[in-house]
């Protein structure tokens, strides 16, 4: 085995790809250079399973003999332009309503990303809150797995509580 540089370096870009079920991705830097590897175990210590394809990052890198790869996540922005269409659900919704709800503690019950939704519970309520695709992506996430932790802004919609921002938890205690 050769040496590495162990210094860490601070990156910022934007994700190419990352797909949850291979465990990894690969990030673009702002500066240039070759794709950085972005490992799961990496983004799980960041509190997050999955990231939206395009978010922006803030990574610390690593030259190994295999090449860049993230050794640890410091921030993370939903992709640009996710702002999109207002989702019809929530179109009747006050902007600034959404923006004073409180974050609250959940754990994902499922969530089937090929069908586009799933449910959270809020601790100490039984009741499901309803997490649409394009909530996440917004948020910057691309998939949830259950019993993950998260913190999520929940407004009740015309078909009951739905979740408007979601957060990886650990991301969440800083906001």
């Amino acid at each position: 085995m050769g040496q590495q540089d162990n210094a860490q370096e601070r990156v910022v870009g934007k994700v190419k790809w990352f797909d949850p079920a291979k465990g990894f991705g690969f990030v673009i830097s702002d500066s240039g250079g070759a794709d950085i590897l972005l490992h799961a175990n990496v983004l799980r210590n960041f509190g997050q399973s999955s990231v939206a394809d395009g978010a922006r990052i803030q990574i610390g890198v690593q030259k190994t003999d295999r090449g860049v790869q993230a050794t640890e996540v410091f921030s993370i922005e939903p992709p640009e332009g996710s702002e999109g269409a207002p989702l019809a659900d929530f179109e009747d919704l006050d902007a600034e309503v959404i923006a004073n709800a409180p974050l609250e503690p959940a754990r994902v019950k499922w969530f089937d990303k090929a069908k586009g939704f799933g449910f959270a519970n809020v601790f100490g309520k039984s009741d499901d809150i309803f997490i649409h695709i394009e909530v996440l992506r917004r948020s910057g996430l691309a998939d949830l797995q259950p019993g993950e932790a998260l913190a999520i802004r929940v407004v009740d919609g015309r078909r009951g509580r739905m979740a408007m921002e979601v957060f990886a938890w650990e991301a969440a205690l800083t906001r």
